[in-house]
């Protein structure tokens, strides 16, 4: 038996796109460590691609910002897989089509669509998969690594991951009063992913926090999708209701000499 002790653990990966999703990463590592990997994709067109990519493994349709598919994806995996040992929650969306906005101009929808996507999904989700969960199942999300830090181009998606932050202890606290299934978060830096390509001048962010890092160079998917396992696995049963922060040393660095001298003003 492996050191992370997940052999033979079902576990449910949501969220590839593709190569370069952490949830790709996250089951691929998983499956290195002989887990049985599902996995749960936005549409139909993404699980042609996606299953390309994970073949053998099992991939199910389920678009969270309907009640009903939640409730349909959970009754598909019923069927063939009645017990769950973990589900990694990989979900997060916000409409940057319009490009930057100043954070007061967002929009109702926006901001309900960001919070419902990639927040309140892993909640409905939890409740969907709460009669299947092994007694000592684990749940782990993706998170940031801070939610105090107003980056202006990232924008509404702060405060909703600041929501997921906080959802995390409140789903830990309501399933402790039946089982010791328990939620926990990687709260990880900045990241190279599709999606984050999408945020307006992200690029700019990504290249100023690899620099910020203790050792300069920034935080892999790889990174994420390792600590994610631990979450799921065994090993970390101590681990309830807590966020993982992932930043390479970003957070004790904003000081750093070579950021300080790079911005300072010619005389």
């Amino acid at each position: 038996m492996s050191f992370l002790e997940l052999e033979g653990k079902t576990i449910l990966v949501t969220g590839v796109a593709n190569k370069k999703s952490v949830a790709y990463h996250i089951g691929k590592t998983l499956a290195e460590q002989n887990a049985n990997v599902l996995y749960s994709v936005h549409t139909e067109e993404r699980k042609q691609s996606v299953e390309k990519l994970v073949a053998p493994s099992p991939v199910y349709v389920c678009d969270v910002a309907k009640q009903e598919e939640i409730d349909r994806l959970a009754a598909d995996i019923a069927k063939d897989h009645p017990v769950l040992h973990g589900l990694a929650h990989s979900i997060a969306f916000a409409n940057y089509s319009e490009g930057f906005k100043p954070f007061h101009e967002t929009g109702r929808e926006d901001f309900l669509q960001a919070v419902d996507i990639s927040c309140y999904s892993l909640i409905a989700l939890a409740k969907a998969f709460k009669d299947m969960f092994d007694p000592n199942a684990s749940v782990a999300t993706v998170s940031i690594s801070t939610t105090r830090m107003a980056a202006e181009n990232y924008g509404y998606m702060g405060p909703a991951k600041a929501a997921l932050d906080s959802t995390i202890c409140f789903l830990a606290k309501s399933f402790s009063a039946f089982s010791e299934v328990r939620f926990n978060s990687v709260n990880a830096g900045l990241l190279k992913t599709a999606s984050s390509a999408g945020i307006p001048g992200y690029i700019d962010s990504y290249l100023h926090a690899e620099q910020a890092t203790l050792r300069k160079r920034g935080l892999t998917t790889q990174e994420v999708a390792g600590a994610m396992a631990f979450l799921l696995s065994p090993r970390s049963s101590g681990m309830n209701a807590q966020g993982v922060v992932l930043d390479a040393g970003m957070a004790v660095n904003y000081f750093d000499q070579s950021l300080i001298h790079k911005n300072k003003p010619k005389s």
